[in-house]
Order: structure tokens, then C-alpha cells, then sequence
């Protein structure tokens, strides 16, 4: 008998439709059939129970799902013979299985053995939300659900691929059409029907996945730098007085305007204690002392966050509890009571701070209390962001970290309210997970986990261009969520208001611009100043051929520059850090353009490229205001704006094991490269960002 429920196998794409009764499968199976030009193998047990019925007058038993289940198997093989790429079968196996354990809770041994085994490339469960339809065989109308779950169940015990399938008979073929179509496209690239799923849930398009493959074998060309953008060479330089003026400005434009602070959020502090979490690694306090250890590490780190323990804000608090648990502390010798302080501050079962983020973690102590991050950009959101008695704050967050999020904010919120006479609205998103990319091995292939799995990775912060592109604001400052400030808060709101004031007043000439050629009040005698106003105040290179052009495609061109995003981006004297900087660049297509770029964008290894990195005067420390609405006030679409060939290759460790991920293009750098941008030079104060713990022993994170 069960060599009667053998399955056939061939190179054709077999799928499955099952589900609960009166939930168009057998409609949809011919659909598909005739859509893709193939077979379906009819559902073989209502061909059989028709005919029980009219020639016995009685319905199912437990003896025929074996037969049930043989002719179902004879149908598809048969079908199998004539199929053209794909063989749709209206059941399966599985389903005489599940219903044989509903209605008899029992499944004979045989039938169980084939239902598992049988294999399919994908099966299509169909959901309850149609109409039931009542015919001679169908009996359970009112617990189609409790039988959806029972298939669930079955499908995932038996490890088996599926996709739900919702919505009216249209919406459904539809879908499953383009689910076919895209397995096709999987199974090509050699993805199996899991991998598929596993791409599927996640949103991610398959051809983002082949193009991200092609750039890990082909790699991505470095940026051509021209020259590092300097004072009056793509930096503006404003007076004291200039900076005032346009805080001014901005004060008197805001009411009506809506404002926003964006904040990405999501940053784990584990670079922050890297070299903390070597030392316990590492340090073998029975045999060691903490002073031969950073001599033979020659790790300066260390000896900075010792020499400054007792300032960091955190200090207090973990010495607190260090006394509670062991009462004997203070009669220890310095090297036992440092390893025990670090041990406790990154210990999982007490304060764990390598594992939390940025966000939530003590930086600034005060008087009363210590203060987050998330405290400190609600004052500074209070300060700078509030139109008509409200401001408006938005964090780009990890889901899982939420609750912690709100926890603070319900806290302090309504403090800084009632301090600053303004309501704070704040708003969370997540990454998308359909920006996630595919990880890969060493030698370009898909790598996986121990169980088999894809493995996907966030695609660094160039994926918040999506989490931007779907807030509604006029104005919108961006600042990270480890740059903030102890002191001279109000310096800082300063400066953040002068970018914002510049940004309205550039906005305002670009808009009333783009009106006059709207209503064609534009004339031959009008472009040179024109062209003059992109060329000295909004960094645009106009294309050498551009005066050769006919006055419409003139005027075409303008229009095309002009109608952009705009950010204005301010930029610190560089000292020394590490990370992007303000370059004049060639793009692939020849234009010149200002833009923010990495280092690792860069050809090092070319003399002329390193020259040109090396002599950079100025740093970003992602300080922008922008503007992502047009002249008539709508939305840009931010995806468009995009230098899609701007990504990052970067090498990670997973579990012990080298792999290499791709990050999308950097929010400040790529994901903003076809916006109009201007860099005007801020003080140095106001970059204050936390890489490493110790960067809140400097000034402007220290009590004064």
C-alpha cells in the first residue's frame, strides 16, 4: 500500500492549496492552472465521496482516507506527467491527515508517515474570511476557524512552507500570482522554499537581494573626491551677529510652521564598553594586577575610566549596591574594587549597560538627579522645535526597547513641560525590517545559522530615509542620540535655531523661484541671476553645456535643481575624529556636487584620494536642519533623492565567525546625496557625541 502513496518528483514547481472548507481552493487551483498555463490536480476525495454518496447514501469513514489518500497521490503524479513548470494541486496529504485527526482523533500511522514526507515547494493556506457555501458534502460552517488553526499547526509541526492567503477570490489570485512568480525567481538564485518564506515575511524585494549579491562579488566603487569643501569653498562662515540674526529669523517664522526633532535612537551602547568588556574577558584578578594588565595592553582607555571613575554619572549608584552586596568593599584594595565595579555595571543581572541603548543609559548628573539622553532632547526639543505651544519629538527606536523609551519619558516629560511652557509630542518608529540585507560569507554566498536560516542584518542608519520620508513636518532638525550637552543648552538651541533661519530664508527664495517659473515669469534676462543664486548660495555646479541649451530646456534644468529636499548641515573644525566629512565630489554621470562622506567611501590606497581626505578641514557631526516639502507644500518622495550606488561592505563577526553585511547608503551621506545642500561652519560645542564611556568624563558632559 504505501508504495501506492509514493510520491513523484521532477523539476516542476509543485503547490499545495489547503484549508478549511468553502475557502476557494479549487477555484483558485484553476486559476492559477490557467494562468500559468498547466495542470492542477483536482482535489480527489470529493470525487470519491460524491460517489459513495450516491451509491451508498453514506459519507466519510475512517476506512476510506486511505483510498482518499492513494487516489489523491495518483492524481497529482498524473498530473505531474503533463505539467509545464508548475503543477497546482487542489489538497494534498496533509489535508486527509488533519481532517482524519478532527473527526476521528486518530490518524493511522501510514497516512501520518506520508503526509509528512510528501513535499511541496510551497503551500497556499486559505483563510476563512469568504462567504461558506453550502453543498451536499460540507458540514461545518460555524468552525472554520478552529480548522484554520488545526492546519497552522499541522504546517508548522511538519516544518512545511506556507503562505495565508486573504481577501476575496480576486485579491487572492492576484497575490498568489505574484508569490509564484517571485518563488520562480527564488528558486532560480538558488534560495530553497524556506529561504523564500524567510524573504517573504520579511518584505524584502528579490531583486534588492541579487543586487546586493552582485555588489559583494563585484564590490562598490569608491567616491571620486575632488577636494575637501572649506570656508567659502562650500562652508559658509557666519559673525556672531549673522547667527543671531538668523535665530531671529527663525523665531519669527515658526508660528504656523509645523516642527520637528528627529532622533535616531536605536544605537546599542556596546562600542561605548568594548574595551571594559575585554578587560573582564580578559583580566585574571587572582594572578594579575590591573596595572601590568594596561601595560602589556598598552590600553590608555582603561587607565582614563579608572583615573575618572568616581565622575562618571553612574558612579555613585553602582558603588550603592556594590556596599549591599558585599559589606566588606571598602576595606578592598583598588585593583578588586575596579573589577568588581565594572563587573557589576556590565553584568546582565544588574545594570548590563553594554547590552541597553545609548538612549536610556545615566550621561549627565545634576543636583537632584541623573539625566538620559532622551531627557536631555526632550529640554533641547522644548527649546528649538516649539510652534504654536507645541513641540515635536521623534525617536527612530528598536521595538524590544520601547517600554524602556516610554518608562523615562512618562517620567520627565511632564517636568520639562511645565518648565518651558510647551506640550511635547512624541512619536516612535522602527526600522523597517523589509530594509534588512542578507548576510554573506567570506566568498560571497548566503550565510546562514547553525539551523539553517538566512541571516539578515540591519542595513545601518541609511534604512531611517524610509522612517523620514513618512513624517509629515516643515522643518525638521536631525541630531544622534549621543550628542548632547550638559551645559549651555541654550548656546546650543542658538545655533540649531541660526541653521533653521538660514534653511527658511533659502526655502523662501527657492519656492518664490520656482512659483515665477511655474507662471512663466521668467525671462532670458532673469537666468544669469539665477543661475548666479544656485551657484553662490546653494553650492549647485551648473553643467557645462547648460548655455547651450535652448531658453525651455533651460529653464527645465533650473526647475529639476531647484525642485529638491533641502538640508543645511552644520560642520565643526576637524580634530581628529573619526568618520565623515564635507568633500566636492564627481558622481558617475561627471556633476559635481558638496556632499557628506565617509571615510571608508574613499580610495585610501590612491595617493591623491588620501591627500585629498587628509587635508579635510571640517567634520560632520550630523547637525542638519531640512526641508522635505516642495513649493506647493507636498511631500517629496525621499526615495528619490537617493544615490543608491553609495552603500557600505562592512566585515562582521557572527558567533565566532567572519561574514560580510551591506548597509545602505548613510542617512547623512547617500541617502541625502541628491538633496540641495548647504554646510555652514558651528562651533565646536556644539558636537559633543559619547562613542566611548569616556567621552562623558569631557567638560561638556561633567557638572560645572
Amino acid at each position: 500500500m504505501e508504495e501506492n502513496l509514493k510520491q513523484q518528483y521532477s523539476n516542476v514547481i509543485k503547490i499545495a492549496l489547503i484549508g478549511p472548507e468553502s475557502t476557494g481552493k479549487t477555484t483558485l487551483a484553476q486559476q492559477l492552472a490557467a494562468h500559468f498555463q498547466t495542470n492542477w490536480a483536482p482535489e480527489f476525495a470529493r470525487e470519491y465521496l460524491e460517489q459513495k454518496l450516491r451509491k451508498t447514501g453514506q459519507i466519510c469513514e475512517p476506512d476510506d482516507l486511505l483510498p482518499i489518500a492513494i487516489g489523491q497521490t495518483k492524481s497529482e503524479n498524473e498530473a505531474l506527467l503533463t505539467a509545464n513548470q508548475f503543477l497546482f494541486c487542489d489538497t494534498c496529504v496533509l489535508v486527509t491527515k488533519v481532517f482524519s485527526e478532527i473527526y476521528y482523533n486518530f490518524c493511522d500511522p501510514l497516512l501520518e508517515k506520508v503526509a509528512r514526507k510528501h513535499k511541496y515547494d510551497l503551500f497556499f493556506l486559505t483563510d476563512v474570511d469568504v462567504p461558506w457555501e453550502k453543498d451536499e458534502l460540507r458540514d461545518s460552517p460555524n468552525n472554520r476557524e478552529e480548522t484554520l488553526q488545526v492546519f497552522k499547526k499541522a504546517l508548522l509541526e511538519n516544518n512545511k512552507p506556507y503562505i495565508i492567503l486573504r481577501g476575496d477570490s480576486q485579491a487572492r489570485f492576484q497575490n498568489a500570482i505574484r508569490i509564484v512568480e517571485d518563488l520562480t525567481i527564488a528558486k532560480s538564485m538558488g534560495f530553497s522554499s524556506q529561504d523564500f518564506l524567510q524573504i517573504y515575511e520579511k518584505n524584502i524585494q528579490l531583486k534588492t537581494i541579487k543586487e546586493h549579491l552582485e555588489l559583494f562579488t563585484n564590490g562598490i566603487s569608491k567616491v571620486n573626491t575632488l577636494r575637501p569643501a572649506t570656508i567659502n569653498d562650500g562652508i559658509i562662515k557666519l559673525s556672531e551677529e549673522q547667527f543671531r540674526n538668523f535665530a531671529v529669523h527663525f523665531d519669527r517664522n515658526k508660528e504656523g510652521v509645523k516642527l520637528l526633532k528627529f532622533v535616531p535612537a536605536s544605537g546599542a551602547a556596546s562600542r561605548m564598553f568594548k574595551f571594559l568588556n575585554e578587560f573582564l574577558n580578559e583580566f585574571d584578578i587572582e594572578n594579575d594586577t590591573i596595572n601590568s594588565y594596561i601595560n602589556k595592553k598598552n590600553l590608555s582607555s582603561l587607565t582614563v575610566f579608572l583615573a575618572g571613575i568616581d565622575k562618571f554619572p553612574f558612579y555613585d549608584t553602582i558603588k550603592v549596591i556594590l556596599i549591599e552586596l558585599y559589606p566588606d568593599y571598602p576595606s578592598w584594595n583598588s585593583d578588586k574594587k575596579y573589577y568588581f565595579f565594572i563587573k557589576l555595571l556590565l553584568d546582565s543581572a544588574y545594570f548590563n549597560f553594554s547590552n541597553k541603548p545609548k538612549a536610556i543609559l545615566p550621561f549627565h548628573k545634576y543636583e537632584t538627579h541623573t539625566a538620559t539622553p532622551i531627557e536631555e532632547h526632550l529640554i533641547e526639543a522644548a527649546l528649538y522645535t516649539a510652534s504654536n505651544g507645541v513641540s515635536n519629538l521623534h525617536f527612530t527606536i528598536s521595538e524590544i526597547h520601547r517600554s524602556q523609551f516610554e518608562k523615562i519619558i512618562e517620567t520627565e516629560v511632564k517636568k520639562v513641560e511645565k518648565k518651558f511652557n510647551t506640550n511635547i509630542n512624541i512619536e516612535f518608529s522602527f526600522q523597517d525590517a523589509s530594509t534588512d540585507t542578507l548576510a554573506v560569507t567570506m566568498d560571497n554566498m548566503p550565510f546562514r545559522s547553525d539551523q539553517g536560516d538566512l541571516v539578515f542584518r540591519p542595513a545601518g542608519h541609511g534604512a531611517l530615509i524610509n522612517n523620514l520620508n513618512n513624517i509629515d513636518a516643515d522643518i525638521i532638525f536631525i541630531k544622534n542620540i549621543d550628542n548632547v550637552i550638559q551645559n549651555h543648552i541654550e548656546f546650543i538651541a542658538l545655533y540649531k535655531k541660526a541653521l533653521a533661519g538660514y534653511l527658511i530664508e533659502k526655502k523662501e527664495k527657492v519656492d518664490s523661484i520656482l512659483l515665477e517659473i511655474e507662471n512663466s515669469n521668467i525671462t532670458e534676462n532673469g537666468l544669469e541671476s539665477l543661475v548666479e543664486f544656485l551657484q553662490q548660495e546653494l553650492n549647485i555646479i551648473i553643467f557645462e553645456d547648460f548655455y547651450k541649451f535652448t531658453f525651455e530646456n533651460k529653464i527645465a534644468y533650473l526647475k529639476k535643481l531647484l525642485d529638491r529636499p533641502i538640508r543645511v548641515c552644520g560642520m565643526v573644525k576637524n580634530e581628529g575624529e573619526p568618520g565623515g566629512g564635507p568633500f566636492w565630489i564627481n558622481d558617475s554621470k561627471g556633476h559635481s556636487s558638496v556632499q557628506i562622506i565617509e571615510s571608508s567611501q574613499i580610495d585610501l590606497q590612491n595617493p591623491s584620494q588620501a591627500n585629498i581626505f587628509a587635508s579635510a578641514t571640517h567634520f560632520n557631526p550630523v547637525d542638519i536642519v531640512c526641508s522635505i516639502k516642495d513649493y506647493k507644500g507636498n511631500k517629496f518622495d525621499l526615495n528619490k533623492f537617493v544615490d543608491y550606488q553609495s552603500g557600505f561592505i562592512v566585515s562582521k563577526n557572527k558567533n565566532g565567525k567572519n561574514i560580510k553585511a551591506y548597509e545602505l547608503p548613510g542617512l547623512w551621506n547617500g541617502a541625502m546625496a541628491d538633496w540641495i545642500t548647504i554646510f555652514i561652519e558651528v562651533p565646536q560645542i556644539t558636537f559633543n557625541p559619547v562613542k566611548t564611556v569616556n567621552d562623558l568624563l569631557k567638560s561638556a558632559h561633567q557638572p560645572q
